[in-house]
């Protein structure tokens, strides 16, 4: 059954790539350049899927949702955008957008979207009221990963599942926690965030669960837990790798009751709140090492985001640099600018600190430059550090200790191989070279340089 598509995009290119995607799926396609046009098409035909991008002349992509859904209420509208941010993402999906696509993607990505839409153009949508004119602050982004990453936040806002964020210290976890409780439908319920690592295993248990007076030595007064506090909220553990194993099984067992019972007491307490849980720690890696309990992780992990590090996303790293700048001024109308040298060297760094680093570097280097042009020597000298934790000898360490065992496996495999060293060279040049040039914009001399290498030696070895 041939079913109706209508694009909205004003780039030609878009809109005839997707109008061959859409024949393919056997649609009549209607196209449009703006969201008026749309609409008045979206008048005459019968529609079984819209995707519409943001940015156009006239009225914008979301504000024509609205419109839309007078006419077709229950149709999948996918929204496409080259300039995400993570308010247009939770735009998106509170005006019940079906996908929210990043450009520039691929045109498999788009088929399958596409696919899923018009199998089931009545495919239930999550709709979420409005709560005020809730803020995130601190996202700053213009890369593809970072407006991915806003796209999961938008998605997990709208849920009610437990979620689980991963990613480097200094990437932004607390934001991403605070901006999925602010979007939610429990942004009128409490936040309530706690930092695991900076319990003590004898208080993390009264923290979270609360005590009764006499419970222990000094307990002269009752306390509420923290999961009681989050009810009908948000509850947010930070660094959840560090609960102690006991602790791991009580807070397992709360949260397939909604129960709390605390210490020293015997009557348990309903609580309702949405756990989001966040480590820098690979918790699969800690499973496998009996140091985190499989059954929990399940638990926390309902919806998994990544947070990418900066080192990822150096795009990002200028207007990040430039809101900061604006942030720690002392006079914003006369806001310091940042020379070449300076916003170049920041791309060069590996910011194992990722945006904290970044942000406390600016603040270093504005007391240096004293109101003048931020140059690359007003910034403090780069951290020596990895992004486990651990300095370099300890790295260094760390890597000698990998490729023992790595040798020692290849040998156990194939005791009479005689080509270890170049399986060697393959497994450890394409990622030093790699990260070398990504951090050199690619620049095949400087990266040279950089590798003391020849420049032609450098690029026939990532050639081949």
């Amino acid at each position: 059954m041939t079913q109706n598509l209508l694009v909205v995009d004003d780039e030609e290119a878009i809109c005839w790539g997707l109008q061959k995607i859409g024949r393919e799926l056997n649609c009549t396609v209607y196209v449009a350049p703006s969201a008026e046009d749309a609409l008045n098409i979206a008048e005459s035909e019968t529609l079984d899927a819209i995707i519409t991008d943001v940015c156009l002349p006239g009225i914008s992509g979301l504000a024509a949702i609205a419109s839309y859904r007078i006419r077709f209420p229950r149709i999948p509208i996918i929204v496409m955008t080259a300039y995400g941010d993570l308010k247009t993402a939770v735009e998106a999906v509170r005006q019940g957008a079906f996908e929210y696509l990043v450009k520039p993607f691929s045109a498999e990505t788009v088929r399958n979207v596409l696919r899923r839409a018009l199998d089931d153009a009545n495919q239930n949508r999550v709709e979420i009221e409005p709560s005020g004119n809730a803020a995130v602050e601190g996202f700053v982004a213009e890369s593809t990963i970072m407006q991915e990453a806003f796209n999961r936040i938008a998605l997990a806002a709208a849920s009610d599942a437990s979620v689980l964020i991963s990613g480097e210290s200094g990437t932004g976890k607390e934001l991403a926690a605070q901006a999925i409780h602010k979007f939610s439908s429990r942004a009128s319920g409490p936040f309530v965030s706690v930092n695991l690592a900076a319990l003590s295993p004898t208080l993390a248990e009264s923290e979270l669960f609360g005590h009764t007076k006499g419970a222990y030595t000094g307990a002269d007064t009752s306390r509420t837990g923290l999961l009681v506090q989050a009810d009908k909220g948000t509850l947010f553990l930070d660094e959840v790798a560090d609960i102690p194993m006991p602790i791991q099984v009580k807070l397992l067992r709360a949260l397939e009751t909604h129960e709390v019972t605390p210490v020293g007491g015997s009557q348990p307490i309903s609580t309702q709140f949405r756990i989001i849980a966040a480590s820098h720690r690979d918790l699969n890696q800690m499973i496998q090492q009996s140091l985190f309990r499989h059954d929990l992780f399940y638990r926390l992990a309902g919806f998994q985001i990544e947070l990418p590090p900066l080192r990822e996303r150096l795009e990002d790293i200028e207007p990040l640099a430039k809101h900061f700048l604006d942030l720690l001024a002392n006079h914003p109308q006369t806001s310091q600018r940042l020379s070449a040298a300076a916003i170049a060297e920041m791309k060069r760094r590996p910011w194992w600190g990722n945006v904290r680093e970044l942000r406390n570097a600016l603040q270093h280097a504005i007391i240096v430059a004293r109101g003048s042009t931020i140059d690359a020597t007003h910034l403090p000298p780069a951290i020596r550090q990895s992004a486990s934790g651990t300095n370099d000898d300890g790295l260094a360490s760390t890597i000698e200790q990998l490729l023992v065992a790595w040798t020692l496996q290849h040998l156990n495999e194939s005791p009479e191989c005689e080509d270890l060293y170049d399986r060697l060279l393959k497994l450890v040049e394409p990622a030093v070279f790699n990260k070398v040039m990504e951090l050199n914009q690619n620049q095949y001399l400087t990266a040279a340089k950089v590798l003391g290498l020849h420049r032609t030696t450098l690029k026939k070895k990532l050639d081949g």
